[in-house]
């Protein structure tokens, strides 16, 4: 009896082994289809945020190319507006009437400046703007900004302290000065009295530049808000300048595309503090000297011009004879050859990258090269940015100037080609 008992026993304890067993097998078969499901379930929700991700992109790429078209075709005319009021600039006119072009002047500069912001913020949403990260001397930086906004702060009665060693960050140098130079500019325009000091310290194991003003402060609720587009919060410009209120959100935007964190510390009726947070590096090995060549008059300069924009093509040749230049202007390509001929060399040449009919000015470079046998100094004009209309230029050995064009920098440019041709 004691043996039957142990083998019923032994039979019953491995019929529950298979029990457990069979329950175990559909726990885990159980666990591993919810396993399954919540994978797959993820990977839908993984391929939708990329679908999503990819969309934006193209979203911002598209907007970024449309905005690149529209400025092209609103910085034409202003273009020519600017160029025309330089040259009546030029011109003897009374005191109210040159009152009246720096007026005007000052809104087209406004109208430039709202255009090209535009433009740099859509071109940093959609990545665009690599930063090119290299050894930058905080100290060749802060002085630059001190020569630039010293006489402003002078003007208004404020104290513009500038306090930087020697330290050198990893940075771009051109967008660093950038968001140095929106910080500095709006902490002069919403400072009444006092002023404002830009200081580079070290700080740990990082070298901090703060921005500080003793204006009238930004309010807690909006200190997140002041780095949105157009948001002017509730602060008024105490010199009744217009501001856009673009600034700071460029001044974001450029610190996030450089990896540099961006903090504010600011009490209502104390003042603010911007403080950019850089990574310190080793400094640049000294580069020589470039050997600069003195400009020259442009009196007597023979100048080909070539410039579809009728408005445009009218006020550069007042400018051009203004400077006592002898210009030979044409909207298209046969119209200059047949100006030109084959035997009157010019002795620079000025072409708008974009003509009628899609042809480039560097093919007339190009063909007048050709023709007189030798490279002729040629400055591209052109409203567009791209960095493929930049590398075309620079591969065709010309200058290029972007539009609206500065004609006190257009002059010296020709007059540098011309002393060093």
């Amino acid at each position: 009896m004691s043996q039957v008992e142990r083998t019923m026993d032994q039979r019953g304890s491995a019929y529950s082994l298979f029990q457990t067993a069979i329950t175990l097998e559909g726990q885990v078969r159980a666990r591993t289809e919810e396993l399954t499901a919540l994978m797959r379930s993820l990977e839908r929700s993984n391929q939708a945020l990329t679908a999503a991700k990819e969309e934006a992109e193209q979203a911002n790429r598209s907007k970024t190319r449309f905005l690149t078209a529209a400025s092209h075709d609103l910085l034409q005319p202003l273009n020519a507006a600017r160029l025309s009021l330089s040259a009546l600039a030029d011109m003897p006119v009374g005191p109210e009437a040159r009152g009246i072009v720096g007026q005007v002047e000052r809104g087209l500069q406004t109208i430039e400046d709202l255009i090209k912001t535009l433009l740099d913020i859509s071109k940093l949403d959609a990545g665009l703007i690599q930063p090119v990260v290299r050894p930058v001397r905080v100290a060749d930086v802060l002085e630059s900004l001190e020569a630039s906004f010293g006489p402003l702060a002078a003007r208004k009665g404020l104290r513009l302290s500038v306090r930087g060693g020697q330290a050198w960050v990893a940075s771009d140098l051109v967008l660093l000065q950038r968001i140095l130079q929106n910080l500095v500019s709006n902490a002069i325009r919403y400072t009444a009295a006092g002023g404002v000091l830009v200081a580079a310290r070290k700080r740990g194991a990082e070298i901090r530049i703060d921005v500080v003003d003793s204006g009238s402060g930004i309010p807690e609720g909006e200190q997140e808000l002041i780095f949105e587009e157009f948001h002017r919060g509730g602060r008024e410009s105490v010199d009744g300048e217009i501001a856009l209120g673009l600034g700071l959100a460029i001044v974001r935007r450029s610190a996030q595309a450089l990896g540099h964190h961006l903090s504010l510390d600011s009490r209502v009726g104390h003042g603010s503090r911007f403080s950019l947070h850089l990574t310190p590096c080793a400094p640049e090995p000294p580069r020589p000297a470039p050997s600069l060549v003195p400009p020259t008059s442009l009196t007597g300069a023979r100048i080909a011009l070539i410039e579809n924009d009728k408005a445009a093509l009218e006020a550069l040749a007042r400018l051009f004879h203004g400077w006592d230049a002898n210009a030979f202007a044409a909207r298209d390509h046969l119209s200059l050859v047949r100006l030109l001929g084959t035997t009157w060399s010019p002795d620079v040449v000025v072409a708008d990258y974009h003509l009628d009919g899609g042809a480039c000015g560097l093919d007339t470079v190009a063909w007048l090269r050709s023709v007189h046998g030798h490279d002729i100094p040629a400055v591209i004009t052109t409203a567009d940015h791209s960095a493929e209309v930049e590398a075309r230029v620079r591969a065709a050995r010309c200058e290029l100037v972007h539009k609206p064009l500065k004609p006190a920098q257009l002059r010296a440019l020709l007059a540098h080609l011309l002393s060093r041709g």
